[in-house]
């Protein structure tokens, strides 16, 4: 499910350096003795700080750069010391440093010896001694650049967790450091650190003396807390009558505010005294594994997701709610573990996002992959159990922590016992497996059904990107013949992939724009159901299979509202919280409204009105769009163009075409007015445009593989096995288009019914005429006549085929010249004839000239002086016949002739 790359490893990247380091100050060389190196810290730009035992009891610190792969040591502590916390500026000037008493508790914090590169720092030491030794914990400031003065910023009895700001700025010389310092007696406050230059080169800090008085209060009296290092934002938690969610937004000009509040419904007793861990520092909770766990992701979209865990009481299942801010929901669950287990670190998962989605992984039990933002339904999340939920981690699911990065797609898990760092995400590999994957025994085929929509929809959203993995899911969309149970596979991969083409401009689009058919049967009463807690079960929806709206052994409860309340320049400024807070007004505004989803079946009735109405400004208007839509497709690379489609006027087709890029425009603009009319045309001509494309990439994918070419339009061979299984593809693709009311590429039903005469016997032909799974277009019934490109002669079987043909069309007389045969040659004569002598009937002022024609035939006297009435009339008339400008009086003597040779058996047809 989840592909795991080591990124970074203590022992690999760091250690030989290190114990290089050490064998030169010993003047060793190797160095054996221990080293145990601990990671502190994870800097926004990639930075590892981490610290090691050196050599005569001395402790270090040091740097590891991800991008250069290089190591760099930033100070050295003359005594063994324990550093439970450090941090380092972006400028790399400053480094700040926790210190906690030894577990052992042999020895209280005391000063160093005099080293003769630090002697401020003795002077320090020696001045906080007396605080020092009643302290556990010691927070210093060091500059180091070079190494110089120390301060102590604050030794208490607690532990504090340091951490500098790194702001985006590309401001070469910085003047300004700020601070944070967290402490575990529930407080934060934030360090404003001047700096100067000395001698030129060396950053010192301006009035240390001053230093304390810069202290300002950011939170206090927090049970939880949570730093974002590539957001730079602030969580905690505080808890008086109710748990409320706090967010602290730091600027690139160092000043911040509370930009958001959020109450949350947790256990009175989820948070007692905060205790921090060791190592780490993204996430800070209470070290007891009972305790509820929590952590708050985000995307730049502007998504939240607050996720918590908590074990039941009593009972061997766990429990974990996951707050969609933007969705202004809240989801939990419930799932039953089996047998109880003795380790209750066991019982936490852990949270992982990845994309859009939320990976809830409980080791040896579980993998739940939650949609946020599709989470109406739960057969668009993934749950595995057993063996597919297993990751391959050495560790325990509660050890890990998630590292944030700038990147949505992949995330890093920071293995503490082990120093390593993996970089996570989806595998398109696993879940190509879980797709193609046989029900195992006893399992019920639709609940398989719910498992391969969900991972037909994280494959296509989440690497429908890459060609290899769309070709796979074609694949196995040609190979896979049954029908299921739950759901059209094709209209989900033709929606899932039109959904991933635009989800990215907008959340508010994930509840305008058709992701799955699914969503068809949902009733319109569904917006008022869970207008309060209540079970989700669904039982409104009467038209959805119940497998897609469960999972075995897991109960799951949904919350509307949660009453985020947001403050401060989130309501004004530009970027990720106005999108929050917008996506979160757009929701509420949904719930209300009674049919939000754009429904592409409501284009039926107008597609059907449009076709019987007369031309007119609306249609042309249509037809405009249409052109657009093609225009659009034309761009695209000409070698890519293997099925012969888009080369032919397909009247309905295109209509269709129009008629959904007008109701899918007017759609969005009614309810996304804040895109602008521009933004949202673009999106839909790009949205109908990748449509026809989607459908011509799937045609194309299976023609290569059957390595078929332009003989299928030849209509004198039979078909070959590969073309069967084609033309197998293009009429289930037919019937999910259909379904959606979508249209086809112009060409596409004359591609089909050409298939559809090679592989079908001419009687099982006509009747997919007439139920109308095949349409006659213009191009196939002239190919079909003419011969073209390859001539379907005149057997007894092919003459009542194209009669057949001909009958069956509105407009046959349109068809009767191509076919040159004589009955059809016959008829035109007859109709001729009938026409030309009933104008004369009408009109008695023709004469016959009475001149002798050498070119008429003396021995059949009868039809000699019928041309020669004909030509007479059209001597004397002017586009007698103007449907037919080929047939004259010669025309019809030559066909009757032929007629008559034939009827006699002198001449073959």
């Amino acid at each position: 499910m989840l592909k795991v790359q080591p990124e970074f490893d203590l022992r690999r990247d760091v250690e030989a350096d290190i114990r290089r380091k050490e064998a030169a100050v010993c003047r060793v060389k190797d160095y054996s003795g221990a080293v145990d190196i601990l990671i502190l810290n994870t800097e926004r730009d990639g930075g590892i700080l981490y610290s090691w035992k050196g050599s005569s009891g001395a402790t270090r610190v040091g740097k590891y750069d991800s991008s250069t792969k290089q190591n760099k040591l930033l100070y050295t502590f003359d005594k063994q010391v324990c550093v439970s916390s450090c941090s380092l500026n972006k400028e790399e000037t400053l480094l700040a440093v926790s210190l906690a008493q030894n577990n052992g508790g042999e020895e209280h914090l005391k000063p160093s010896e005099t080293r003769s590169h630090a002697p401020s720092f003795i002077d320090m030491l020696h001045h906080f001694s007396s605080l020092a030794l009643v302290s556990q914990c010691l927070t210093l400031l060091i500059e180091i650049h070079p190494i110089n003065n120390t301060k102590v910023l604050k030794a208490v009895d607690c532990r504090v967790k340091v951490q500098f700001l790194h702001p985006e700025t590309n401001r070469r010389s910085v003047q300004e450091s700020h601070l944070l310092l967290l402490t575990e007696d529930g407080y934060v406050d934030q360090y404003h650190v001047m700096l100067t230059r000395h001698e030129g080169y060396k950053v010192v800090v301006a009035n240390p003396e001053r230093l304390s008085k810069t202290a300002e209060r950011v939170a206090e009296d927090f049970c939880w807390v949570q730093w974002d290092v590539h957001t730079q934002r602030l969580y905690y938690l505080t808890h008086a009558d109710k748990f409320l969610l706090r967010c602290v937004q730091f600027y690139d000009n160092h000043n911040c505010e509370t930009v958001l509040e959020l109450p949350l419904a947790l256990p009175a007793h989820a948070f007692s005294t905060v205790k921090f861990v060791n190592l780490g520092f993204d996430h800070h909770h209470v070290e007891k594994p009972e305790r509820v766990k929590m952590e708050v992701f985000t995307n730049q979209l502007g998504s939240m997701c607050v996720c918590s865990s908590r074990p039941a009481c009593h009972k061997a299942e766990l429990i974990y709610s996951v707050v969609l801010v933007h969705k202004d929901c809240s989801k939990t669950f419930r799932v039953t573990l089996g047998q109880p287990t003795r380790d209750s670190t066991l019982l936490h998962p852990l949270f992982i996002p990845i994309g859009y989605y939320v990976v809830v992984y409980l080791r040896a039990c579980f993998l739940h992959c939650i949609n946020t933002r599709q989470q109406e339904m739960l057969c668009h999340s993934l749950f595995l159990s057993g063996d597919d939920a297993d990751l391959g981690l050495s560790s325990k699911s509660g050890v890990f922590t998630v590292l944030h990065a700038d990147d949505e797609s992949s995330v890093a898990l920071l293995d503490l016992p082990n120093g390593t760092i993996h970089g996570v995400q989806l595998s398109p590999a696993h879940l190509l497996q879980i797709l193609r994957s046989d029900p195992r025994s006893g399992r019920p085929n639709n609940m398989v059904d719910a498992q391969r929509l969900a991972t037909l929809h994280c494959l296509l959203l989440y690497s429908g990107n890459d060609p290899n993995v769309e070709l796979e899911i074609i694949e196995w969309l040609c190979d896979n013949v049954k029908v299921f149970e739950s759901f059209d596979p094709i209209q989900e991969f033709i929606l899932a992939s039109l959904y991933r083409i635009s989800y990215q401009r907008s959340l508010s689009l994930d509840k305008l724009l058709p992701c799955s058919s699914v969503f068809d049967g949902k009733v319109a009463s569904t917006h008022t159901v869970f207008s309060l807690c209540t079970w989700f079960t669904l039982s409104a929806l009467q038209e959805v299979p119940a497998c897609l709206t469960e999972i075995p052994g897991v109960l799951c409860t949904t919350l509307l509202h949660t009453e985020s309340v947001f403050k401060g320049k989130a309501r004004s400024v530009q970027g990720f919280w106005s999108e929050l807070q917008w996506n979160t007004e757009r929701t509420a505004y949904f719930d209300v409204e009674p049919n939000p989803r754009y429904r592409t079946s409501h284009v039926q009735a107008y597609w059907s009105k449009l076709m019987t109405e007369k031309p007119s400004s609306h249609m042309t208007h249509v037809l405009e769009n249409t052109k657009k839509v093609l225009s659009m497709v034309d761009t695209w690379p000409l070698d890519r163009k293997l099925v012969p489609l888009f080369q032919e006027e397909d009247h309905h087709q295109k209509l269709l075409i129009g008629l959904t890029v007008e109701k899918l425009r007017e759609h969005l603009n009614t309810h996304l007015p804040r895109q602008g009319k521009k933004k949202i045309d673009s999106l839909v001509i790009n949205y109908v445009a990748k449509l026809l494309e989607l459908i011509r990439h799937m045609l194309e994918s299976v023609w290569l593989k059957h390595k078929l070419g332009p003989f299928v339009l030849c209509f004198t061979h039979r078909a070959s096995p590969g073309e069967w299984a084609v033309f197998h593809f293009m009429l289930r693709i037919l019937e999910a288009t259909r379904g959606l009311c979508m249209p086809l590429p112009p060409g596409y039903h004359t591609l089909l019914a050409a298939l559809a005469l090679r592989c079908l016997p001419h009687h099982t032909f006509l009747q997919y005429v007439d139920h109308r799974f095949l349409q006659l277009t213009d191009t196939f019934v002239s190919r079909l006549m003419t011969g073209a490109p390859a001539y379907l002669d005149n057997s007894a079987a092919n003459e009542k085929l194209k009669f057949s043909v001909l009958k069956r069309l509105p407009e046959a007389n349109r068809f009767y010249h191509m076919w040159d045969h004589p009955i059809i040659s016959a008829s035109i004569s007859r109709d001729y004839v009938k026409n030309l002598l009933g104008g004369r009937n009408k009109n008695k002022g023709f004469a016959f000239t009475g001149r002798d024609k050498a070119c008429f035939r003396t021995d059949v006297l009868p039809l000699t002086y019928l041309a020669k009435v004909l030509s007479d009339i059209e001597e004397q008339a002017l586009n007698p016949f103007e449907e037919q400008e080929n047939v004259d009086a010669t025309f019809v003597e030559e066909t009757a002739l032929k007629q008559t040779l034939i009827l006699l058996g002198f001449e073959g047809k």
